[in-house]
């Protein structure tokens, strides 16, 4: 005679899913328990919805939808700062198993038993339909309307909320700080000095910032006298930037264009930089990418790559989560493949920096920031949308610190055909700011 069927706990479902010491204490809807009562932090499944998102996509994306709908939470973690539960959350990724096929059969009927089996897209933020009008457009990885796309479906959330954390300079990428109390501010002015030093850069030159978000580099180097062109695939990022060239009174020296950077017709350029640009390019694409800076350079050019980098060159694509809600068809590899990207295709390598201690520290005052404004970035996007940045932004912040991922400078010399470089050089000719600049 079959036994009845008898519907597993979500504290039982949850330890099918952990191999060995939990390092949560999970608290569950129907009042069951999994874990440690002494855990550092205490995970509590509110719905059904919750635990669906937590079975059937293990890992990040699975919490993180569970996380954004409030179908789980953490118990003594801000909002708009979730840094510290990263440290568990490792564990609990290095942790998980996915179970044999007669208890996966069990958690799906007891899922079904609790009317969890329906999973809907998570609200507001859900890319699926992203990514099904993508496909059926047949438009492939990297095409100029994909990115478009990409690119519109992050940058364009909205300025007012990226205003909330980023601060005045209104700079997306890793900030360079002078010294360990700089202020972000000074921090990413620090940043612009320095690649503009790195270039070379003068009154007079002709400098293309590609991937120029609001155009913070590009009027930089036009209060330095140099005309700089940006392009960016943002239509909110340019409109952005133009108001605030007029603003500042640059027009004659600095320019900002909703345009694909190949679509740049102007040549002979003094200087190039790509400033977190090289993340959405695609590692098969990096040979494209710098022949046609290189081309756009004139002999003795400079170019300066500034990207996010694994600490390996083995691995090239970022998780899941990141993909699907952050940045679609985002890519990573290591410093040294696109060290040989660079010398294979039209630059002789002059020089490599690491800066992941610097983007956690500009990850911590955007996670500040955020905190300060959480209220009214809710009321900007809605508390899913600030959730998954606030999730996004501290997993990063932990990512940099413990050497997950990295951010480099690559500074490269277009040569002649002899070999030669023009007037650029032996030696390293830049330096950092001295301290009293930011004191």
């Amino acid at each position: 005679m079959t036994s009845p069927f008898v519907p597993m706990t979500v504290g039982e479902i949850v330890d099918a899913f952990v191999e060995g010491d939990n390092p949560f204490y999970w608290k569950a809807f129907d009042g069951s328990t999994a874990g440690p009562e002494d855990a550092k932090y205490t995970v509590s499944i509110n719905s059904p919805e919750g635990l669906s998102y937590v079975v059937t996509a293990p890992g990040d994306v699975g919490l993180a939808r569970a996380w954004v709908t409030e179908g789980l939470s953490v118990e003594g973690e801000h909002l708009a700062h979730p840094y510290g539960i990263f440290d568990a959350l490792r564990e609990l990724y290095r942790k998980f198993r996915k179970p044999d096929f007669r208890t996966m059969a069990r958690i799906m009927r007891s899922l079904g038993s609790m009317g969890a089996i329906q999973i809907q897209p998570v609200p507001d933020v859900e890319r699926a339909s992203w990514i099904e009008r993508t496909l059926r457009q047949g438009l492939s990885k990297h095409s100029k309307q994909r990115d478009a796309d990409v690119i519109s479906d992050h940058y364009d959330v909205g300025n007012d909320f990226y205003e909330l954390f980023l601060g005045d300079s209104m700079t997306y990428t890793c900030a360079v700080y002078p010294t360990e109390d700089a202020s972000l501010d000074q921090a990413q002015e620090n940043k612009y000095r320095l690649i503009f030093d790195k270039l070379r850069l003068k009154p007079g030159d002709r400098h293309l910032d590609v991937g120029c978000g609001w155009g913070g580099m590009v009027r930089y180097a036009a209060k330095q006298g140099v005309k700089s062109l940006g392009v960016t695939l943002s239509q909110e990022q340019a409109e952005w930037a133009q108001e605030k060239i007029k603003e500042e009174g640059l027009e004659d020296l600095a320019e900002v264009r909703f345009m694909d950077y190949r679509d740049v017709e102007e040549n002979d350029f003094d200087a190039i930089s790509a400033i977190g640009l090289l993340e959405h390019i695609g590692v098969a694409n990096y040979p494209d990418f710098f022949n046609f800076l290189s081309d756009k350079l004139h002999v003795g050019g400079l170019m300066l790559n500034h990207c996010i980098t694994y600490p390996d060159n083995h691995k090239t694509a970022k998780g899941t989560f990141i993909d699907r809600y952050i940045f679609p068809d985002g890519e990573l590899t290591g410093s040294g493949t696109i060290t040989k990207a660079m010398q294979d295709n039209g630059f002789e390598v002059l020089h490599t920096e690491n800066f992941r201690f610097d983007y956690m520290r500009t990850l911590r005052d955007w996670c500040d920031n955020l905190q300060e404004n959480w209220d009214e970035a809710v009321a900007l996007v809605g508390a899913p949308t600030a959730k998954l940045w606030a999730m996004y932004m501290a997993g990063s912040e932990w990512g940099f610190e413990y050497n997950v991922v990295a951010l480099h400078h690559f500074l490269g010399v277009k040569l002649d055909d002899e070999g030669g470089r023009g007037d650029v050089p032996e030696r390293r000719w830049w330096t950092d700011a001295p301290s009293s600049e930011f004191s």
